[in-house]
């Protein structure tokens, strides 16, 4: 601290470095000024409708209408309401409205808007995130089912033990279905080599597959399955792939603010602040879908029903699966029906490309599968077949899905597809759906807890410290709007209830840095220190205790962010962040703040200094005039 007491010193954190940064996090901050908006947002075709057709409606569903608007390039129509919060509603009567009145299928959407400035847009700088518990919303506790992860890897094992039979001409080989965690294979005594020529195919492909081999008078039997830690593995990978592709599907849905994180050894936990339609999330987000394409097989085979009623068989080893779509975009054919234009991967692509060329004039199947509970609340996979078409030529890695029937149908398959299919499937197990006025509620109270703090905080400091309080005042204002800066940069930042709890410890912590410095500084000058070499040596002294009590803090508050998660988390994120601003503005801006409101006891000492010196020869001369 002795160079930045020393406005002589050459030290490389000058104050115009200081003002630099805390203006740059001032400008972060100041978005929070502009929180945005919930619009609705009506496509008009052909230009059917009108803004103020629109406004009527919901004027006489006593929803009054603050703005309407017409994009005159698209035609869409922007609505904003008196109370952003019963966008919701408006959007359910206008849908009924226009479906039953006017038989119009216009699509009604509910959407943030920014009303930041442009100049701040352009910064890429956006408002604070608000969490669950502020800004209202849905919370979904998610159950992934390990055990049908290890089921389908186990099924896929017996459909490859199927193909390598009839690859290898391995007959006299009964392949049963899977039970019991493993897949049993049975041969007579006779084909016992070629029982084990198929184990070994099999373990080439799977080195973690044990094998247990029974043999009785007439029979040979091998019993496949995966080790006690592969199973571990496989559980792992279902948990982690569906997170990822929950978040996946989150970021389609346009929530950049959700949490999306494990909970337990078999949870998910999401929370979706903002969200004002829950069945559109629940529907999306614990949707299951997935995609497979087979060849038509005439003998043997399984036997699928068609969406429209009929059964057909086909060959249960699919050609590719939708884990090889890259992306997948819905649309309309030229006779205006939904599809859904989906791209292959490179592997994909070959083996597309592969299996057509070799098939022109035969027909392929297109498999939608889906995960659900039945009556018994077991959960079962249903599969569809919904499109067959014939292969006219050789394919590539671009085509279309069609016979979708709607449109809502396509845009949902194809985000779902664009996000990835779930390796198992998931259930909902809780679901909680927080009201935006509890968040406003929220944001008041704690808010209002925050300026009591604050002030009762500042007239203390300034009763006790005089012109040292004032030094304190000013620090723990820069303190917040740092803070305040810095959350709005960090991308995963969000506050929470908890969060504004963080911020008014934030203030205390702060202000106890400044009263550590302040009462050693009057120590010094109790000691005869002059007040330059009092802030000088304060500063030095206490950083030591500021240090361990800060660092023991952080460390509180790592431990919280790494185990914690919802409120907890949030807590976290706004203590962490704040010993940082707490320690750069109690600290580093006081220390430049401090001698310049204390230049005036510095003159007055100064002043003292002078008239002893000019005393001290006057003095002398008498004495020694006395003396002789």
């Amino acid at each position: 601290m002795k160079n930045q007491l020393n406005p002589k010193s050459n030290n490389r954190l000058t104050p115009w470095a200081l003002l630099l940064v805390i203006v740059f996090l001032a400008i972060s901050a100041l978005p929070n000024l502009y929180p945005n908006n919930t619009v609705l947002k009506i496509s008009n075709h052909n230009n059917a409708l009108s803004a103020t057709q629109i406004s009527q409606y919901l004027e006489d569903a006593k929803l009054p209408v603050r703005e309407a608007t017409v994009n005159h390039q698209t035609g869409e129509i922007r609505v904003l309401l008196e109370h952003p919060k019963a966008s919701v509603n408006a959007q359910a009567i206008l849908q009924k409205k226009l479906q039953t009145q006017l038989q119009n299928t216009a699509n009604i959407s509910v959407q943030s808007e920014a009303t930041t400035p442009a100049w701040l847009q352009s910064f890429n700088l956006s408002p604070l995130k608000l969490g669950l518990d502020l800004n209202g919303g849905v919370l979904f506790v998610l159950k992934v089912d390990t055990e049908k992860a290890l089921e389908e890897r186990l099924e896929k094992l017996r459909l490859v033990a199927k193909d390598y039979r009839i690859e290898h001409k391995l007959r006299g080989i009964k392949i049963e279905a899977a039970r019991d965690n493993s897949v049993v294979i049975k041969a007579n005594s006779s084909q016992a080599d070629k029982l084990a020529t198929l184990a070994k195919l099999l373990k080439t492909d799977y080195p973690s597959l044990t094998s247990i081999e029974k043999n009785t008078a007439s029979q040979t039997i091998w019993q496949l399955g995966f080790d006690e830690a592969s199973q571990k593995q496989i559980a792992e990978q279902a948990i982690g792939q569906a997170i990822s592709t929950l978040r996946s599907r989150i970021e389609q849905l346009g929530i950049t603010e959700a949490v999306t994180q494990r909970q337990g050894k078999q949870h998910i936990r999401i929370e979706l602040p903002g969200v004002q339609d829950p069945a559109a999330a629940k529907r999306l987000i614990g949707a299951t879908a997935e995609l497979s394409f087979h060849a038509l097989q005439d003998m043997g085979g399984h036997t699928y029903k068609y969406k429209d009623g009929g059964t057909t068989k086909l060959n249960p080893l699919p050609i590719f699966t939708g884990s090889e779509i890259e992306s997948a975009q819905a649309g309309r054919d030229e006779s205006g029906q939904p599809l859904v234009q989906l791209m292959l991967s490179p592997s994909g692509g070959d083996k597309m490309s592969r299996f057509s060329r070799q098939n022109i004039g035969r027909p392929m199947a297109t498999l939608y599968g889906e995960y659900h509970q039945n009556q018994k609340g077991d959960v079962v996979k249903q599969q569809e077949v919904i499109s067959v078409a014939t292969i006219q030529q050789a394919l590539n890695r671009q085509f279309s899905i069609t016979n979708l029937g709607t449109m809502q149908r396509a845009q949902e398959l194809a985000m779902v597809l664009r996000a990835g299919s779930l390796q198992a499937p998931i259930t909902i197990v809780e679901e909680q759906t927080i009201g935006p006025s509890l968040g406003e509620q929220n944001i008041e109270n704690g808010f209002n807890a925050l300026k009591l703090g604050l002030a009762v905080t500042l007239l203390f400091m300034l009763a006790c410290y005089g012109r040292l309080g004032v030094v304190a005042t000013i620090a723990l204002l820069v303190n917040l709007v740092c803070l305040l800066g810095l959350m709005s940069l960090l991308p995963g930042a969000v506050l929470t209830l908890p969060g504004i709890a963080g911020l008014v410890l934030t203030i205390g912590m702060a202000v106890d840095t400044n009263v550590i410095i302040f009462e050693r500084i009057r120590d010094e000058i109790k000691q005869g220190a002059s007040t330059f070499g009092a802030l000088k040596r304060g500063y030095q002294h206490a950083m030591s205790s500021i240090i361990d009590a800060n660092l023991t803090t952080m460390i509180t508050a790592l431990v919280l962010l790494g185990v914690g998660y919802g409120p907890i988390k949030g807590f976290a994120i706004t203590l962490a962040l704040g010993i940082l601003t707490s320690l750069f503005s109690g600290v580093l801006v006081s220390s430049y703040l401090s001698p310049l409101f204390l230049k005036h006891e510095r003159k007055k000492e100064h002043q003292k200094d002078k008239n002893k010196a000019q005393l001290k020869p006057a003095t002398t001369k008498k004495e020694g005039a006395h003396h002789a």
